[in-house]
């Protein structure tokens, strides 16, 4: 049997207010990237989304960020590279205190993005996990879209793992369109549904000037703070068990 990991990201929540419907969103992703605290999170949220992660057998990875609440993680930020470092070791650390066993880690916004071409800030993310790795006592996975980040984790002794956006729209080059540029989200559970299936049969995402794009992913990521996340989450998960693909964790 086909299976594929199925991710989003939970524990947003700011000022205590939570952005996304973290309850039904835990009960079809087979993985949860747990935001933890750089662009929203607190402690609480953090241990109330892995309290739910144990109770639905879903793996827990962390979803750390730029230090950026107010901008929620979206813009890049030119930070030194030891202040970054730092910066996502104590967002990994603040998500093992909260009691999670942290499976994978999965960079957001803006700092997923720079990881894609810039090289130190690569190594900064890649730095953090490793260290993270050595007190878990094992090598944990780093998600995320090739680039720079690929060859750091590689350098790290890290294994990279590639995932794909059911809710985003791609350029031909295989990058994300700009969130604020036409096309860049997708809202139609049934074309989200349907990606998903092409996605995990044939590897390939068509980007928006109907190119098709080679997207190897072990993982499908529906962003649990889209409009209509819940709907579109549930209509993948159906497709995808229609399809005879067994949803699982990918760690």
């Amino acid at each position: 049997m086909r299976a594929i990991d199925l991710n989003a990201d939970l524990g947003e929540t700011v000022d205590g207010v939570p952005t996304a419907d973290d309850a039904a969103m835990f009960a079809v992703v087979s993985s949860a990237s747990i935001a933890c605290g750089g662009h929203a999170g607190d402690l609480s949220s953090m241990r109330e989304a892995v309290a739910r992660a144990a109770a639905r057998g879903v793996a827990v990875g962390a979803h750390p960020s730029y230090p950026d609440r107010p901008g929620f993680g979206r813009t890049r930020m030119l930070l030194p590279v030891a202040e970054l470092r730092a910066s996502v070791a104590a967002q990994l650390t603040a998500l093992a205190d909260a009691g999670a066993d942290i499976r994978y880690v999965k960079p957001h916004g803006g700092l997923y993005h720079a990881i894609r071409d810039d090289r130190a800030q690569a190594k900064a993310v890649t730095d953090a996990v490793a260290a993270l790795s050595e007190r878990l006592g094992r090598a944990v996975p780093i998600l995320g879209l090739d680039g720079e980040i690929t060859r750091a984790a590689a350098g790290a002794g890290l294994p990279f793992l590639r995932e794909a956006f059911l809710d985003r729209g791609y350029l031909p080059g295989g990058g994300l369109v700009p969130r604020e540029t036409p096309g860049a989200l997708l809202h139609d559970p049934d074309e989200v549904a349907a990606r998903a299936v092409r996605l995990a049969c044939a590897g390939v995402v068509e980007a928006v000037d109907g190119s098709l794009v080679a997207a190897d992913a072990v993982s499908l990521c529906v962003h649990g703070d889209s409009p209509g996340a819940v709907a579109m989450a549930r209509a993948v998960r159906a497709a995808l068990d229609a399809a005879g693909i067994e949803v699982r964790a990918a760690w």
